[in-house]
């Protein structure tokens, strides 16, 4: 039987990288997401719910529709994410913080929480949670985004200490820049900050790691294809850069 994988923010971006591949090797993927649009164009055999993930009313329906459906679920990525206000700490909206860490971390929370109950009475599971390199290291004018990715991480690392007796694993994946138009978004909005270019803030993230290159989405699909296998079976409670080594965090 084909594995049952639920991906957050699944309809597009890099999520939805992630679903195509976990489709195109057999997995029945459900994903959830706030742009219906992009529910409504999602590829044929790949099922979609609009689900705002920082809302607990709104995940628990979203597991309440898949164990009812599919009857459990096998892998979880908890993809959703946005990248929040740039801004110096001392400028830094409250406001802006909290939606952040609410889509963030207390999404990650909400859908570990529902693949949990659903994962430990099967005895199997693997959790891939979306941190970045900020959740490792830090970025300067990104308080909100880094506070939130580094506590995916201590999340991860706990669930993975909770759930490894019922056979459950969790890991997270720690992506540097990976192309596309969110992290377009970021180098405008951290390019004005800083009183530069988009292009020099752009060069300065590739020159910054040891391979001069930004990753792809492909990149931590295949990532994610991997923790999510039998080949990791053994690995558990890490979090992976997918980065092309990133030694230099301020451009």
């Amino acid at each position: 039987m084909s594995r049952r994988t639920l991906i957050t923010a699944g309809a597009n971006g890099i999520g939805l990288v992630m679903a195509r591949a976990f489709a195109a090797q057999g997995d029945r993927v459900w994903v959830s997401d706030v742009d219906t649009a992009m529910l409504a164009a999602l590829p044929p055999g790949i099922r979609g719910t609009l689900c705002d993930a920082s809302s607990e009313p709104a995940m628990d329906l979203l597991f309440a529709e898949i164990a009812a459906d599919w009857g459990g679920l096998d892998v979880l990525v908890a993809n959703a994410g946005i990248k929040g206000p740039t801004a110096a700490i001392e400028d830094m909206p409250l406001e802006g913080w909290h939606q952040c860490l609410g889509v963030n971390l207390d999404g990650a929370m909400l859908a570990a929480r529902g693949a949990a109950r659903l994962m430990k009475p099967a005895g199997r599971g693997a959790m891939v949670f979306l941190s970045s390199t900020s959740g490792l290291h830090g970025t300067p004018f990104r308080a909100p985004y880094v506070a939130a990715k580094w506590g995916v991480i201590g999340l991860m690392k706990t669930v993975a200490m909770e759930l490894g007796p019922h056979g459950i694993r969790a890991n997270a994946i720690c992506p540097g820049s990976v192309n596309g138009p969110r992290i377009d978004r970021v180098i405008e909005a951290e390019a004005q900050a800083k009183g530069m270019t988009p292009e020099a803030v752009r060069q300065g993230y590739a020159s910054g790691t040891a391979l001069k290159r930004l990753s792809d989405a492909e990149d931590v699909a295949e990532m994610a294809l991997f923790l999510a296998s039998d080949a990791a079976r053994m690995v558990s409670g890490q979090a992976l850069a997918v980065d092309g080594m990133t030694y230099n965090v301020d451009p």
